[in-house]
C-alpha cells in the first residue's frame, strides 16, 4: 500500500521540506482526472482534505490559483481515499480521524500502514484517516495543524507529540470543541486526551536493563541510553526504567544519557561518537528513540567494540539489523492493536459501540529467532 508522507520544515506549516512521492498532474489530467471523479465525489475528497469543494475542484481541474501545500493535501486525500477502498470498508456512518505524529520517517511510515490497514476492524463504521507525518517540525507548527483539524471537520485526533505546554494546551482545546485526542506511544498525561495507547514505556526500559545485564559481565562499564529527545515522555519514561532497574539490581553498570538526535541518522551518529570518545568504557547500548544505524556506524567509526545492542520496533531498518546481528534483540509491540484499540476509544467517546476497559499493548522481545514473517 502506497503512502505519501508529508515533512513540515522546521518553522513554517505553510512549507514543506519533502516532495511528494507521486506527480498531481497524473491526478489532475485525462482519463487519470476522469477516474477519480468517478471513484470519488469532490465532496468526499473536500471531507478528506480538509479543505472547500471549490478548491478540489480548482486543483482537479487545474483552474485558478492553489497553493503548492494545498494541492499536495488534495493529492494525498485522494491516495487515502484509495487506501481505504482497498481495505473493503464497511459501509457505515464516516468518521474522519488525524493521525498527527512527529517522528522518524521509518517509523511514521510503519504506524500510518497499520492505521490504514486496520481501518476494516470496526465495522460497520467508516474510519477514514488523514495523515500528517513530520520528521523535523517545530511545537507551533504543530499546534496550527491541530488548530487546522478543529476547524475542518475532524471527529478524533490521534498525537504523538512532544510532551509540552502548547501540545497540551492545543489537546485541551480540542477536547472543549468537542473532538477527542488519543495520545501514541508517548503521552501528554497532564492534557485532557481521552486515552493513551501503546506499550508500558517504563517497564520497557526495565525490561532492556534486564536483557543488558543478563548479557554482560560484572564487569564495571558504561552502558548508552539513546533517546530522540528528552520532550517525548515516552522516551524518557524508558529511561527511567533503564535506569531505575540498573541502579538497583546492576548498579556496577553505569549510565550515559545520549539524547538530542531526533532518530535522524547524522545527528544521532555525531552525538553518539561524542559519547564513545568521552566514556572509554562504553561498549552496551539500549536505543529508547531510534537512529539506531546511526549508533551501529559511530561505533565502527570509532573502532569500538559494542557488546549488546537493544532497539525499539520492528521496522524494515531494525529487521534488516537483527537478521545480520548486529542488534541482540527489539522490544517491540503491536502498532496494529495500538492502531485498533485508538480507534475503539474514539469510538466509545462517540457512544457508537460499549464501553469496555482496553488494555496497553503487551511488550514483546524479539530476537533473529523469533522475528515475524
Amino acid at each position: 500500500m502506497a503512502l505519501t508522507r508529508f515533512i513540515l520544515a522546521p518553522n513554517d506549516l505553510d512549507n514543506y521540506s519533502e516532495k511528494p512521492q507521486n506527480d498531481l498532474s497524473l491526478v489532475c489530467k485525462g482519463s487519470a482526472m476522469d477516474d477519480v471523479k468517478k471513484m470519488f465525489s469532490v465532496k468526499r475528497i473536500a471531507a478528506q482534505a480538509g479543505v472547500s469543494k471549490a478548491t478540489v475542484d480548482r486543483v482537479l481541474h487545474q483552474r485558478g490559483s492553489v497553493h503548492y501545500q494545498t494541492a499536495r493535501r488534495v493529492q494525498q486525500a485522494i491516495e487515502e481515499l484509495a487506501a481505504q477502498e482497498k481495505a473493503n470498508l464497511a459501509s457505515g456512518r464516516t468518521f474522519y480521524i488525524d493521525l498527527i505524529m512527529h517522528a522518524p520517517k521509518r517509523f511514521t511510515h510503519e504506524v500510518a500502514e497499520a492505521f490504514l490497514q486496520q481501518v476494516g476492524s470496526v465495522a460497520p463504521f467508516r474510519i477514514s484517516p488523514r495523515l500528517h507525518l513530520f520528521e523535523e517540525t517545530t511545537t507551533g507548527a504543530l499546534y496550527k495543524l491541530m488548530q487546522h483539524c478543529k476547524d475542518h471537520g475532524s471527529q478524533g485526533v490521534v498525537l504523538k507529540v512532544p510532551d509540552e505546554m502548547l501540545m497540551n494546551q492545543g489537546v485541551n482545546e480540542l477536547q472543549q470543541a468537542g473532538i477527542p485526542v488519543v495520545t501514541l506511544v508517548t503521552d501528554l498525561p497532564k492534557s485532557q486526551r481521552i486515552a493513551y495507547v501503546g506499550m508500558d514505556n517504563r517497564s520497557a526500559g526495565e525490561t532492556a536493563a534486564y536483557l543488558l545485564s543478563q548479557w554482560l559481565d560484572t564487569a564495571p562499564r558504561a552502558v548508552g541510553v539513546v533517546v530522540s529527545s528528552q520532550r517525548f515522555r515516552g522516551e524518557e519514561e524508558r529511561e527511567m526504567g533503564f535506569r531505575y532497574w540498573l541502579r538497583e539490581h546492576a548498579p556496577y553498570l553505569q549510565v550515559v544519557e545520549i539524547s538530542g538526535g531526533l532518530g535522524i541518522h547524522d545527528k544521532t551518529q555525531a552525538l553518539v561518537e561524542e559519547a564513545i570518545r568521552l566514556h572509554p568504557g562504553l561498549s552496551a547500548v539500549y536505543s529508547a528513540g531510534g537512529g539506531n544505524r546511526a549508533i551501529i556506524d559511530a561505533f565502527v567509526q570509532t573502532g569500538r567494540p559494542l557488546a549488546a545492542f537493544i532497539g525499539h520496533d520492528l521496522d524494515e531498518e531494525n529487521r534488516q539489523l537483527l537478521m545480520t546481528r548486529q542488534l541482540n534483540a527489539i522490544i517491540d509491540h503491536d502498532l496494529h492493536t495500538d492502531a485498533r484499540h485508538a480507534y475503539q476509544h474514539l469510538l466509545q467517546y462517540h457512544r457508537q459501540i460499549p464501553t469496555v476497559q482496553i488494555p496497553l499493548s503487551r511488550v514483546q522481545i524479539i530476537t533473529p529467532f523469533n522475528m515475524p514473517l
